[in-house]
């Protein structure tokens, strides 16, 4: 079974980042909060460096 990101929104701080970084896996929803809407919008590498290793509130996690 394949890695998945997923964000935990009731930490997450609406920073933008992940939006930034990886915009074809992660967007804002109607909260204001992150979530992962494609997983296969960037290489497990690049959200790995690009959200996961960079949230300021470490919300982004794999799930399996």
């Amino acid at each position: 079974m394949a890695k998945v990101p997923w964000v935990n929104q009731e930490e997450c701080i609406s920073c933008g980042l992940c939006v930034s970084d990886c915009p074809g896996v992660f967007r804002f929803n109607d909260e204001g909060k992150a979530e992962c809407y494609d997983p296969n919008g960037a290489t497990e590498e690049e959200i790995q460096q690009g959200a996961i290793d960079v949230c300021p509130v470490s919300c982004i996690h794999w799930m399996e």
